[in-house]
């Protein structure tokens, strides 16, 4: 059953995306409680394996029931293009009280048990309580699973938004929608997305919030009733590769023959990306990262292009086939037909 979203003219003018470290943080927490959702995850699982040890995740675990409601209050959708973390935190802990005890009881009844547990007596009892609880949680985890990864996770959303909205520029809502997710569909000024509810939600005026992220894979995440903003969050593209880095024995060859900066930087174009974004993700000068790009461009392995304020790179064909051989080639392969299919 769909969840209808109706667009009037008003919300055509005001689609936006947004990037949100909150929400990040959040679905990371929502990936450890299902573990088949830990697929291209399982490296940043490992990594993060010592800290995973010193959080309690039994309050949360019962206001996150899968397919149930999940207290909005928890995750706003975000206010501007990127947030900080702490903003978006202190939104979260100026949560009224009896918003914060209709959506927790709400969230709860989706568990069998779960308002009727120790936990969700207590929440329920002290709602105040619980919001200081969960927000704590939820800067814990930031601090302790996420905060050393964000240059990272904020490079691919970045180039995520440069690439949809390359694609809004060229072909219009339709053509944006298509690309976002299977699941979503836009006709006759609505876009539904296929889920197990059925919801209507007319937009008046407020438009529309789209945000990537890297922990929602495989889900797209819509709705929010009002006074939220009605929001999308759907999985950013190039998180099979966000992990991963090339194979032992073919990076210890491009190492040898780039130089150990100019390997790194290769390998990890698996999206476009701007020196900027890639500066901070290897902790380098930008002014050292600009001269390798400038060089790897001149060997034929990138190419460069301008996107709005910044310049974007991005593998060649035969950069790909440096850095994977067969298998970087099929994963592009796999991209090309995937996107043919849903334009």
């Amino acid at each position: 059953m769909p969840l209808h979203m109706r667009f009037e003219a008003g919300d055509l003018l005001r689609c936006r995306f947004g990037i949100s470290p909150l929400w990040e943080t959040h679905q990371c927490l929502y990936t450890l409680l299902r573990p088949e959702r830990h697929g291209y995850h399982l490296p940043w699982l490992r990594r993060r394996r010592d800290a995973l040890a010193g959080l309690d995740l039994t309050a949360l675990s019962l206001l996150m029931p899968g397919g149930g409601y999940h207290p909005d209050f928890l995750c706003p959708p975000p206010e501007g293009p990127l947030e900080s973390f702490a903003d978006e935190l202190a939104r979260v802990r100026a949560t009224d009280t009896a918003v914060a005890r209709r959506e927790l009881a709400r969230s709860l009844a989706c568990t069998p048990g779960a308002a009727g547990s120790p936990e969700g007596r207590a929440m329920l009892a002290d709602p105040a309580g619980a919001v200081r609880e969960l927000t704590g949680l939820l800067e814990r985890a930031w601090h302790l699973l996420l905060a050393p990864e964000w240059p990272r996770l904020r490079a691919l959303l970045e180039a995520d938004v440069a690439f949809h909205a390359r694609r809004l520029a060229d072909g219009g809502l339709e053509r944006l929608f298509a690309g976002l997710h299977p699941s979503l569909e836009w006709a006759h000024d609505t876009l539904t997305i296929r889920r197990r509810n059925d919801h209507t939600r007319a937009l008046g005026g407020q438009g529309l919030m789209l945000v990537p992220s890297v922990f929602a894979w495989p889900d797209v995440i819509g709705g929010f009733d009002p006074p939220w903003q009605a929001t999308v969050v759907y999985p950013a593209r190039g998180i099979g590769g966000l992990w991963a880095g090339p194979g032992t024995e073919n990076a210890q060859a491009l190492v040898r023959l780039l130089g150990p900066n100019r390997a790194a930087l290769l390998a990890s174009l698996t999206e476009p990306a701007s020196t900027t974004a890639l500066a901070a993700r290897h902790g380098l000068a930008p002014s050292s990262v600009s001269a390798h790009l400038s060089v790897l461009r001149a060997a034929g392995l990138l190419t460069s292009r301008r996107q709005s304020h910044q310049v974007l790179y991005e593998r060649t064909p035969l950069g790909m086939a440096l850095v994977g051989g067969g298998n970087e080639h099929r994963t592009q392969k796999k991209r090309e037909v995937y996107s043919s299919a849903h334009e």
